[in-house]
């Protein structure tokens, strides 16, 4: 019977016990009368030392013979080691060649020798073989279990809604267009209408993970096609104060649970994963264009903006998360679900949370009354009839309500600190890339 594969990180605790262990085979040296193989699996590196005169003579040709990242299978004796730096070391008695690689490699795993991107995404599967990029979704799966367990425990249901449309929530410059048996529909640019029409159906506090589609023709660092977003909404909200709380909260609790998960493992990014301060300052729009030599401007925030931005708010206040509130109207114009302020109707009571010069975050209260709602979707050029599945939540009953889209990727992109937001997704789309 084949003793039980051990992963390389559950060696550490053992000596002198007989394991298996599998993985790739990732450097293999020959140092006169001992030689080492070094064994990759999904939790580190593990050593595999051959001494001539203890080991079968047969391993050192099998490893010497075999090429880099081929999938080989060893059994041997655990024991702990301080010559080593992983502090264990692995004696073989029997190993075999489960699948060999193919040479040459056409990415290097672990070689000193950088690559470009569009290189390591073309072999993207040998990219992510390389344990920084591990580290990268390591915190992306503790990012998302940690706003699954945040918004759980602020009282949130999490919910799926259709990613194949009739209409799009912001218009049809940006959605994928398909055939839907011989009828026009569109993928979901977000859950946006869906997610409002839950909260006149009782469920008050949702939110959901899920994917997204823009075709928006963007090649920058932050944007791509597919992306996946957080979204929430909420039910008999007096104001949007009330929406960033609760998002501010579930951010800090996401970042302390990540932080915690990750240093259990030894991640390497845990020491990215500090708290911010708190409460996020609330810069009203008027304060950001005086702050961008526009005083008085209506000029939305572009990229180049966004950036000197986060430039100055840590200048200024000394941190990196801070919501940009009061948006103007002529802005929102298209976004008709976006509520204007009773009082100064050329405001809406929208938000955006942004990162150190990255936006994280949009939203804020909706427009809860039918008549002023069409009156938005007409004003932004579009039909109410187009929607009437959206509309008739609306008519009987609906709650004043609220809620924004979080960018799962732009978050992750910031919290590990990487320059380009194809980095933290698995197999990126953008408008050139739909392989592998």
């Amino acid at each position: 019977m084949l003793p039980q594969r051990r992963l390389a990180r559950e060696l550490r605790s053992l000596d002198g016990v007989t394991v298996r262990i599998a993985g790739h085979l990732e450097d293999y040296r020959a140092l006169g009368g001992v030689a080492f193989a070094l064994v990759r699996d999904g939790s580190g590196t593990t050593q595999v030392t051959l001494k001539k005169g203890v080991a079968d003579p047969a391993l050192f040709d099998l490893f010497q013979a075999t090429s880099r990242e081929s999938v080989v299978e060893v059994e041997g004796v655990a024991r702990k080691s301080e010559k080593s730096n992983r502090g264990v070391e692995l004696f073989p008695t029997s190993a075999h060649i489960v699948t060999v690689a193919e040479v040459p490699l056409p990415l290097g795993v672990v070689d000193k020798v950088g690559a470009d991107l569009d290189t390591r995404l073309n072999h993207r599967v040998l990219d992510l073989r390389k344990p920084a990029n591990r580290a990268i979704f390591e915190l992306r799966g503790a990012v998302l279990e940690g706003f699954r367990i945040a918004f759980r425990a602020l009282g949130f249901t999490e919910v799926e809604t259709p990613k194949i449309l009739r209409q799009g929530a912001e218009g049809g410059a940006t959605l994928f267009q398909l055939d839907y048996f011989g009828e026009r529909a569109y993928l979901a640019q977000s859950p946006q209408l869906y997610k409002q029409m839950l909260m006149a159906a009782d469920f008050e506090r949702v939110f959901e993970i899920g994917p997204v589609f823009r075709a928006e023709p963007s090649d920058t660092v932050r944007h791509i096609t597919e992306i996946a977003m957080l979204d929430g909404e909420m039910a008999f909200i007096d104001s949007a104060e009330d929406l960033r709380v609760t998002l501010e909260e579930a951010v800090c609790r996401t970042i302390a649970h990540a932080r915690t998960l990750l240093t259990e493992t030894g991640n390497p990014l845990v020491p990215r994963l500090t708290d911010p301060p708190r409460p996020f300052p609330r810069i009203p729009f008027a304060t950001v264009s005086e702050w961008l030599g526009r005083p008085g401007s209506e000029q939305d925030l572009g990229t180049d903006d966004e950036k000197r931005l986060g430039e100055i708010v840590l200048q200024k206040l000394g941190v990196p998360l801070y919501y940009i509130t009061d948006f103007p109207t002529s802005i929102k114009a298209s976004t008709f679900y976006a509520r204007r302020q009773d009082d100064h109707p050329e405001l809406t009571e929208y938000f955006d949370l942004d990162f150190s010069g990255l936006e994280m975050a949009s939203g804020g209260p909706r427009e809860h009354r039918l008549d002023r709602l069409t009156a938005n979707i007409r004003s932004a050029g579009l039909d109410p009839a187009s929607f009437p599945g959206y509309l008739e939540a609306f008519r009987y009953g609906m709650p004043p309500h609220g809620g924004w889209g979080f960018g799962i990727d732009r978050f992750t992109q910031a919290l590990a600190g990487v320059p380009n937001i194809r980095e933290v997704r698995l197999f990126p789309r953008d408008r050139y890339r739909l392989e592998p």
